[in-house]
């Protein structure tokens, strides 16, 4: 069974989309089967990775009108490595959700579905705190919340630690952090900084791998492509291979 792995962070621009498409590629090229699910409207994991942003996807599986199974794309680049879609269909979900049964679970269901097939299944979060987000968390074992090297970005994170202690206490108690993974960092002295008070702050749960702020990982979803296939030597492949080596070898001690 699947470990269920979600990448949330309220606040944008802090390389969340990026982790989720890198690190999934990456644990996919290390061997394990991956399952990637694009949870955001924005369906930028969905392009990031060459795929058609008007396939049948996540909002489909929500309503009803498709099962997982039926949607989940296969990567043509690496062969380990899958894909539940989104569009931006999925807006509607936060208004649509709660008037169902079970709301709370709906995602839950999808995928549980699916769990028996991977190794890992990773879903990207929209920034957003809203209904759909916490649907997420209640399907998920664990988050994985992407850390920007700069002080707003630390101020955020109390505002998503509240709602994964909500939604630990009234839905889903066996919930767990899985840890924050620093990302954009320069090395310059405010960045060091937000390193240091994060590590201080989450001990071990701050991962040890540092994501550096790197052209080709802007370039690379332009391209439809992980970074580690569109430049394998690149500074953010480099980084995201290790990242997924930590987080394998983490997963593998517990």
């Amino acid at each position: 069974m699947a470990k269920v792995v979600a990448l949330a962070n309220q606040k944008g621009g802090v390389g969340k989309t990026t982790t989720a498409i890198n690190l999934a590629a990456s644990v996919a090229l290390l061997g394990k089967k991956v399952l990637l699910i694009d949870a955001d409207p924005q369906a930028n994991a969905t392009s990031g990775l060459g795929f058609d942003i008007n396939l049948k996807g996540i909002y489909e599986c929500i309503v009803g009108e498709a099962t997982a199974e039926e949607v989940i794309q296969h990567s043509e680049d690496i062969k380990k490595l899958w894909l539940l879609p989104s569009s931006i269909n999925l807006v509607a979900a936060d208004t649509e959700l709660p008037t169902m049964e079970n709301a709370h679970r709906i995602i839950k269901g999808i995928v549980d579905s699916v769990r028996d097939k991977f190794d890992y299944i990773f879903i990207d979060c929209s920034p957003s705190l809203g209904f759909t987000t916490v649907n997420i968390l209640t399907a998920a074992d664990s988050v994985l919340v992407p850390v920007q090297c700069e002080y707003l970005a630390l101020e955020g994170l109390s505002k998503l630690l509240n709602t994964i202690k909500m939604v630990k206490g009234r839905l889903h108690p066996e919930l767990e952090i899985e840890g924050f993974v620093l990302t954009m960092y320069m090395r310059n002295r405010l960045n060091n900084q937000v390193v240091s008070e994060v590590r201080e702050h989450f001990g071990e749960l701050a991962y040890e791998t540092i994501i550096q702020r790197n052209i080709r990982l802007g370039e690379a979803p332009s391209h439809g492509k992980p970074v580690m296939l569109y430049d394998a030597a690149a500074t953010g492949s480099v980084n995201y291979l290790n990242l997924a080596r930590e987080f394998i070898k983490r997963n593998r001690n517990k």
